[in-house]
């Protein structure tokens, strides 16, 4: 009996130290990464298309910076908004998406309304700028089950909210796209409050460096509005500060919204075969992942060995 009882200790010891002490990891893991072997992506998203994006872009372009830009397109022409005129060749090099045509609140549309809403939207951009049109910000960032299916109906493949995470997760749901933070987080949201908005300034510069200084695969996605700044030069100021901190980092892919939503669904349909020593490519793009920390490649249409 003694015997047995000793051997039941040792047992259940060596089970409990395992249960502890054993990282649960599977073999050749497949970790994607960005365009040449990118740790971290970078998007800078705007809504609304206020006069104030014309020094917005502006001061992306002297970076080399790319933004997503959500506009209204009924609203274009009328004052303190862009004109539909200038719209193709401010935005050259950068992603033009659907706002809606008059910000509503979508919550507490119609199904009629949504649909003219985003259909509108995207058929007069997509005249303005000679582009495919294909993702959205939500007015107000209000969403609800109802309106993701209508828009997902209309072909929409992504769309922001206002949800701020605080992280650097890659989004799991395009349609239900949350975030990183607010430009300046809630900086500046209350007037004549200085304390608390040194604090919250603090707390976004916190985010960027953490965001620079993370050794995992990172995505940090800004989010505000152009006539934020207006016509206060230190909030510009605060802009071409955070601008200059993020530019010219050769780990971070800078990107659109659509641009990184086509590269991580042609990631997630990369073919595998079922030891994973070989893979193919069907996309038009060409892919970066890791296995075993090992960087590997493979163009488009193309099948590569894993060693």
């Amino acid at each position: 009996m003694k015997k047995i009882i000793t051997l039941c200790f040792i047992v259940c010891t060596g089970f409990c130290w395992a249960q502890s002490n054993t990282t649960y990891k599977p073999s050749n893991l497949i970790e994607m990464l960005f365009p040449e072997g990118k740790t971290k992506a970078l998007l800078l998203s705007y809504d609304d298309g206020r006069i104030e994006d014309r020094r917005l872009v502006a001061l992306m372009n002297t970076y080399h910076l790319v933004g997503t830009f959500h506009l209204n397109s009924n609203k274009l022409g009328t004052p303190t908004y862009l004109t539909k005129e200038e719209i193709k060749d401010l935005f050259q090099n950068h992603e033009v998406s659907v706002h809606t045509a008059n910000h509503p609140n979508l919550t507490n549309s119609s199904k009629a309304d949504i649909v003219y809403e985003i259909i509108e939207d995207r058929k007069a951009l997509e005249q303005l700028t000679h582009n495919l049109v294909r993702g959205m910000a939500y007015p107000f960032g209000n969403n609800n089950d109802f309106v993701v299916q209508t828009i997902k109906d209309l072909g929409i493949e992504y769309a922001r909210t206002v949800d701020d995470t605080y992280n650097f997760k890659i989004p799991t749901d395009f349609l239900r796209w949350h975030p990183s933070i607010h430009q300046f987080a809630k900086a500046y949201w209350e007037p004549n409050q200085p304390e608390k908005d040194q604090q919250e300034l603090n707390r976004f510069y916190q985010l960027i460096n953490d965001f620079l200084q993370s050794k995992e695969i990172s995505v940090l996605d800004i989010w505000g509005h152009s006539w934020e700044m207006g016509t206060d030069e230190n909030k510009w100021k605060e802009t071409e500060k955070f601008f200059k901190l993020l530019a010219n980092k050769p780990s971070i892919y800078y990107t659109t919204q659509i641009a990184l939503v086509d590269y991580i669904n042609a990631f997630r349909n990369l073919k595998f075969n079922v030891d994973k020593s070989m893979v193919t490519n069907q996309s038009a793009l060409q892919i970066f992942f890791k296995v075993n920390n090992k960087t590997y490649s493979i163009n488009p249409g193309k099948t590569i060995t894993i060693e």
